[in-house]
């Protein structure tokens, strides 16, 4: 998360069509996530895609064909293009073609799709005006690996299930060229131990250039095998979720462009460390940001610390959220940087939530905000900001106080040490993560709707199914001599 302003990019629906001429597009990609963070598509031709359209929306849509939208005897629905998110795809040019994010709708003018991520995210920004603020800044710091391959086997489930990982960067790498990262030591290398720089070159270039999202810095992460991250600049709740999604999109299309595939996994690797997507708020009221307090010894103002009362007092419930898959909670382990105690620190990042701590003084208050380290990229954007807003949100009406802030390493106290301090722990798996939810729920009434919720909870309760009824491969090397 960067400062400066947002960059707002605005288009009516006359100047995408003018774009659209100008720039000789022959097909629009009409984009929208589905409930789980997946991103879908179909492509129109252009010269068949009228202003009527982009008012009224395309009936382009089987509802029931999307996980978590509708079921097969109700699903007509319609893509309605939102013209502020044009933008052309660099990498499609013998059929040159733009895209355009779209809202989803019921047919028969039935209103929108509750169960839409993008709906709840801006349902998230008018709950939030009704709460005496103006706006939100969201900073999501999206982490991913790139490999040279991937394969596996779980086609064969009765005979074995295996997967195989190559990457030049990895110390398993056995070619005997470049200079092989060691485990948890990937943060920051030169080349030409940093394969990847060129690679992230062309994903800045091409979210900058093509898709007006602003990166300012880009790196190697902690990992070993190409882990890597982006900074991209913070922007209001939707667009922000709108950019995340692109960041994902870019990243593999370009990744699949130098013959490599990258993963939004959160543990991929075993015994290294995870890929998170930190996530920064700061609350505003026209210039003034709610977050910054002078006179306060961490600069931090009350509204900031009942903000971050109710992520604390909501955080395992919003585990389920935020880290939605199985795959997440081998990531949330000590040892591996990931926040696991529910706890706020300046500058620690052993606590769940963290207050940037690199400048000071009234000239910096645009940038104080919470980062909430506990989501990681597998998840759905729209969902992760509108459900933390509304956590927070939650803090200040009850005033939840998050207590002092914790200075100590949180991963080198005793368990004693950490009952004193009133420490608690994020959950251990999806299960637990889900029966927090499913009991700490009120808070979100605002965004979403118990229907949503059910949603959400059983297809998780379908990942969890499908992992809990197969052997682990680490399994044998346990038990099989018992």
């Amino acid at each position: 998360m960067i400062g400066g302003e947002p960059s707002q990019i605005s288009y009516s629906a006359d100047e995408v069509f003018a774009k659209i001429k100008h720039e000789q597009i022959k097909f629009i990609d009409l984009q929208f996530t589905g409930l789980l963070g997946r991103f879908h598509h179909t492509t129109i031709s252009s010269n068949l895609f009228t202003p009527q359209q982009m008012q009224d929306g395309l009936p382009k849509l089987d509802g029931s064909s999307i996980v978590g939208f509708a079921a097969v005897d109700d699903s007509d629905m319609i893509l309605k293009p939102d013209p502020n998110t044009f933008a052309s795809i660099p990498w499609m040019t013998d059929g040159k073609t733009a895209r355009l994010i779209c809202d989803v709708y019921w047919g028969w003018e039935k209103g929108r799709l509750e169960s839409d991520p993008r709906y709840i995210a801006q349902k998230a920004e008018k709950h939030l005006k009704t709460q005496g603020f103006d706006f939100s800044y969201w900073g999501p710091e999206v982490e991913f690996f790139v490999f040279d391959s991937v394969q596996w086997d779980v086609l064969t489930p009765y005979k074995g299930q295996s997967y195989s990982i190559e990457s030049k960067e990895a110390p398993w790498n056995h070619e005997g060229k470049g200079y092989p990262m060691r485990l948890q030591r990937g943060y920051y290398p030169s080349t030409p131990s940093d394969t990847l720089t060129e690679f992230r070159n062309e994903c800045v270039d091409c979210l900058n250039e093509s898709f007006g999202i602003l990166c300012d810095n880009h790196h190697h992460e902690v990992a070993t095998a190409g882990q890597c991250e982006i900074d991209i600049r913070y922007d209001y709740l939707t667009n922000a979720a709108d950019g995340a999604q692109t960041y994902k999109y870019v990243v593999k299309n370009v990744a699949q462009k130098y013959e490599k595939v990258a993963t939004m996994m959160p543990k991929p690797l075993a015994m290294d460390n995870g890929s998170g997507m930190h996530t920064n708020v700061s609350l505003w009221r026209g210039d003034k940001n709610t977050f910054f307090d002078k006179d306060d010894k961490e600069e931090v103002s009350q509204t900031a610390r009942y903000f971050c009362g109710g992520i604390m007092n909501h955080a395992r419930a919003l585990a389920a959220i935020v880290a939605p898959t199985t795959n997440s909670y081998r990531r949330l382990v000590p040892g591996y940087e990931a926040p696991v105690y529910i706890a706020w620190s300046p500058s620690n990042r052993s606590a769940i939530v963290r207050i940037p701590a690199h400048f000071k003084g009234e000239k910096y208050a645009k940038l104080k905000r919470l980062e909430f380290r506990a989501p990681d990229p597998s998840s759905n954007p729209y969902l992760v900001f509108a459900a933390v807003l509304a956590a927070g949100l939650d803090g200040l009406k009850k005033k939840i106080d998050s207590g002092d802030p914790v200075h100590e390493d949180i991963y080198k106290m005793s368990r004693e040490q950490r009952e004193a301090r009133g420490i608690k722990s994020l959950p251990a798996s999806l299960g637990e993560a889900i029966d927090a939810l499913e009991s700490d729920r009120k808070f979100l009434a605002p965004i979403l709707s118990n229907e949503v919720i059910d949603k959400f909870i059983d297809l998780e309760k379908e990942d969890i199914h499908e992992i809990s009824i197969r052997p682990h491969p680490h399994e044998f090397y346990l038990y099989f001599d018992i």
